[in-house]
């Protein structure tokens, strides 16, 4: 095996002629030859018995071909690309070319190769800190969940349903004369106004009184989900069985007592302003420093290849879909409840993969550009840290992930120390 050929076609590709000799083919024949002759039933001989040349002469002599190319061509595209000294950033498709006993396997593998970029003027950076004021109303704001979070439920009994109340109903609906399905249900808590349901329904059972049983009349809209129903009048019959209310409590100091460490509402105000005070400050530094990181992608010269961007893409949908496994709920139902497809779920982290993707080009960059090195100190320091944060032995980090790569993702959070070091906020 061995490469015979490295041709530049475009920028960040290439193409590998890579040649299997007659003997290492002929090796790869008879493994292929091996591995299939136990299913192999031939007049003469007990199955798995039949010699290779008799099955040859049977079915052609390419019958092993294909397993004998599966058997041989990783090895001989890894060893191609390993010598090339090239980088590549996606699988390389390969063909064959060309396949004989005689003069073994011509193989051509198309590769996708990390791009050569540069980057100038990363230090330095200019950008403006806006601290967000905390005003009055964001302190209300929080008052007011402080408030909801002490509401009580009171049973209206002496007056009809309005806007605002919690009303439980049996309700089923018609279409002709007809139920249709998904139109009925039985003890189900509505609040009027909520839009929960579609115009019109919430507000014909305003004014009616608990223990009332009535039909309302609506129309679906045109748009509607289930297209037997769109844009059909529809008669539902109701059961309303109880009305209730929401009723809040003063927000005063009495309240703040009962449901906070805090003794009167103006405590409890000055340590809601600290706490959105500090949390705008931190709002303001990461947007600080997402504007720097902005600015180096801006920066950032070279042509990157797509694949790398659908490389990212491909690693937030499957991180996606490990976040919503332990939550118990699979990538399908998921795009079911949200109304998605997986293109939609992609195409939503386009933008982040990109910028994600030339930030880490430009953070490579600038480590080789500043000579940043890692010492050994510094590696095992970040794969303790892998260790405790994956909980898993330090040893099997060492395993799992080469210490290239991790002597790189150091270099990288060097280079983004650099940076945001250097950067001048205002």
């Amino acid at each position: 095996m061995s490469l015979k050929a490295t041709n530049n076609v475009a920028t960040n590709r290439y193409e590998l002629e890579i040649e299997v000799s007659a003997e290492d083919f002929e090796a790869a024949l008879q493994k292929a030859y091996l591995k299939a002759r136990k299913n192999i039933q031939m007049p003469g001989f007990r199955k798995g018995k039949a010699p290779r040349k008799l099955i040859e002469r049977e079915y052609g002599e390419q019958v092993f071909f294909e397993d004998a190319v599966n058997i041989v061509y990783p090895d001989a595209v890894n060893g191609a690309v390993e010598e090339s000294g090239l980088t590549l950033v996606a699988r390389p498709e390969v063909e064959v070319t060309a396949i004989s006993k005689e003069e073994g396997i011509k193989i051509t593998a198309k590769c996708v190769t990390k791009p050569e970029v540069d980057i100038k003027d990363y230090k330095g950076i200019e950008v403006t800190k806006n601290v967000k004021e905390v005003t009055d109303e964001d302190i209300d704001a929080q008052l007011n969940q402080l408030r909801d979070k002490n509401v009580t439920v009171e049973t209206v009994d002496d007056r009809a349903a309005e806007l605002g109340d919690d009303v439980l109903i049996d309700f089923e609906g018609f279409k002709d004369g007809v139920a249709f399905d998904g139109g009925k249900a039985e003890d189900f808590t509505l609040n009027l106004g909520s839009g929960q349901f579609i115009a019109g329904f919430e507000d014909q059972i305003v004014g009616h009184n608990a223990g009332e049983s009535f039909d309302i009349n609506v129309t679906f809209p045109e748009e509607y989900q289930v297209k037997e129903l769109a844009g059909a009048p529809a008669v539902f019959k109701i059961n309303l069985k109880s009305i209730s209310k929401k009723v809040y409590p003063e927000i005063d100091d009495e309240m703040v007592k009962d449901s906070t460490e805090f003794e009167t509402l103006e405590e409890y105000k000055a340590d809601v302003r600290k706490k959105l005070e500090e949390a705008n400050a931190k709002q303001a530094d990461n947007e600080a420093e997402s504007a720097v990181f902005d600015a180096i992608i801006e920066k950032l010269e070279g042509e990157i290849p797509q694949e790398m961007y659908d490389n990212r893409v491909n690693e937030m949908v499957q991180e996606l879909e490990q976040r919503l496994r332990a939550q118990g709920i699979t990538l399908d139902l998921y795009m079911q409840y949200t109304g998605q497809n997986i293109d939609t779920v992609k195409k939503a982290y386009e933008e982040q993969a990109q910028k994600q993707v030339k930030l880490r080009l430009a953070l490579e960059k600038i480590a080789v550009l500043e000579n940043i090195e890692v010492s050994d100190d510094e590696l095992n320091e970040e794969i303790k840290k892998i260790s405790e944060s994956y909980g898993v032995d330090a040893e099997q980090i060492k395993q799992i992930v080469a210490e290239e790569d991790l002597r790189r993702d150091v270099a990288v959070g060097k280079a983004s120390d650099l940076v945001k070091d250097s950067a001048v906020i205002k």
